[in-house]
């Protein structure tokens, strides 16, 4: 998948860092097409557009619900690869490619 499709991409690598299967990303249902008003992981908000893009390509996938009826994504297979491709692109970057990402996308 080519990297200008992936939106964000170190925030997107940020959450893909922090997805577990003890801390899932935990997704609110709210609408009709099977796609969360809102995302969280660790407490925290995860953008629409990331965890779209993470569950369309099929790098995250539900594995269960809480007592509260939010739905539990962690990392698929190819999920996990994805992090370490991104990891490893990441420790190339410099100091100001890092930045670049970082304020642009």
């Amino acid at each position: 998948m080519p990297l200008a499709s992936i939106p964000q991409r170190a925030e997107t690598l940020q959450i893909l860092r922090l997805i577990s299967d003890y801390e899932p990303m935990l997704m609110l249902s709210g609408d009709e097409e099977g796609y969360g008003s809102r995302w969280t992981l660790s407490g925290q908000q995860v953008q629409p557009a990331i965890a779209r893009y993470l569950m369309e390509s099929g790098f995250v996938a539900e594995i269960g619900k809480t007592e509260f009826g939010a739905r539990k994504l962690t990392l698929t297979a190819t999920g996990s690869e994805l992090r370490e491709k991104g990891l490893r692109w990441w420790a190339s970057l410099n100091f100001l490619q890092k930045l670049k990402v970082t304020l642009f996308g």
